[in-house]
């Protein structure tokens, strides 16, 4: 067994770095912990940034992953305000705003990732979404006469867009692709957010290209201007592999992690959305920006930094929230995935399956349909052909549909 490091840095004060903290706790590590986290907030969790507190229906403490006082009681130094400029594997520390150094014999990178804004003038005025201070902005733009324009119709765009109409608002949604969701659902899927939204009033405006973002509105490239109050810029996000990069660590669409979450520096480890991890189920690198993975990540990196042989194994998982329509998806699908589905899809409660050449679930999604993603996961996990027939009976019960 490796020797257990007396002193760990985490960096990044978001749920990958609560979590991991708590995870070296949970085992009995009694070494130093050092979370450094650059907002002034205690650690907390981003969906209810685009769910319920946007929407108002939660409070922000229940985003908050621990009391502060958490920190004291378990004997972490929760450094807030805090930012991370570089690090030094040489010397092993990190280096702050300022120039002082914090040494640590194990680091963790939980740097997360940064709302992208497309490279049109006008852009640095639109609003983004990454921090608490962002979704408050945003839902001060909400509200009967106010008009909304979203560039872009991912889940931050849609989930934006449905807690936006639920006050009233006017809002378009600019998606430069044929649907929203085209990339990570395909076009049978998508099509089902895309009626979901026009249903509830949305302005759902594809294959637009914006041209430039004025105080007014957006501008779109064939000339057209969309009037608005308020630009919320919803194109994805990057992950934060700055730090990773300079310090010599190797980044591939993320920091490059094996199936236990260590980088290619034995001493450091990367867990969350910059994580690009070699997994060992799906056989393949896989990042992930989304809860889940800041969730349980961490368990497997604190095993690896006291010496476990842990392998992080979870499928991808994600969920969202629009009207009344509550989806779970698990896996991961290729584009070349067929779909196939058991279930009410015209009444929008039914589960979707997507399947290789073989006839294997890669991924499923599971819409107004619950309690069911415990018995798709061994589906996936064992890669077994199933019987598409049986699989889209909805009488027949999961563990009998593998050939």
């Amino acid at each position: 067994m490796a020797d257990i490091p007396s002193s760990v840095v985490i960096v990044g004060g978001g749920l990958a770095g609560a979590k991991t903290a708590e995870g070296l706790r949970a085992r009995g590590y009694a070494g130093a912990i050092t979370l450094l986290g650059a907002e002034e907030l205690p650690p907390y969790e981003r969906p209810p940034l685009s769910k319920g507190y946007l929407a108002g229906g939660a409070g922000f403490d229940d985003a908050v992953v621990h009391p502060v006082e958490w920190y004291a009681e378990n004997d972490v130094e929760l450094r807030l305000g805090t930012e991370v400029v570089a690090v030094h594997p040489d010397a092993s520390a990190v280096e702050l705003a300022g120039g002082s150094r914090l040494g640590y014999e194990a680091l963790v990178l939980a740097t997360g990732s940064a709302p992208r804004r497309l490279p049109i003038p006008g852009a640095e005025s639109a609003l983004t979404l990454r921090n608490r201070a962002d979704s408050d902005a945003i839902r001060e733009s909400f509200g009967e006469g106010n008009r909304l324009v979203i560039v872009g119709g991912g889940w931050i765009g849609l989930e934006v867009a449905a807690a936006a109409r639920e006050k009233g608002t006017a809002v378009t949604v600019l998606e430069a692709a044929e649907l929203p969701l085209l990339a990570v659902l395909g076009p049978e899927m998508a099509t089902v957010f895309a009626e979901l939204h026009r249903e509830h009033g949305v302005d759902l405006r594809l294959g637009a290209s914006v041209a430039a973002i004025a105080p007014d509105g957006v501008r779109l490239k064939d000339g057209t201007q969309c009037a608005a109050d308020a630009v919320l810029m919803g194109v994805g996000a990057a992950p934060r592999i700055d730090l990773a990069a300079a310090a010599g660590l190797a980044t591939d669409n993320g920091v490059l992690v094996d199936a236990s979450l260590r980088t290619s520096n034995p001493a450091i480890y990367a867990v969350g959305d910059i994580a690009n991890h070699a997994h060992p189920v799906l056989n393949r690198r896989v990042r992930v920006e989304h809860w889940a993975t800041a969730l349980n990540q961490p368990a497997t990196a604190a095993a690896a930094i006291l010496g476990g042989e842990d392998e992080y194994t979870e499928l991808p998982y994600f969920f969202t929230d629009q009207y009344d329509l509550g989806m779970e998806y698990i896996g991961s699908a290729g584009p070349d995935a067929r779909v196939v589905t058991r279930g009410d899809l015209a009444g929008r409660e039914f589960v979707a399956f997507w399947l290789d050449t073989e006839d294997r679930i890669v991924a499923s999604m599971n819409v107004n349909v619950w309690d069911v993603v415990d018995d798709i996961k061994p589906l996936i996990a064992e890669r077994r052909p199933v019987d598409v027939g049986r699989l889209t009976d909805p009488e027949a019960p999961y563990a009998e549909v593998a050939r």
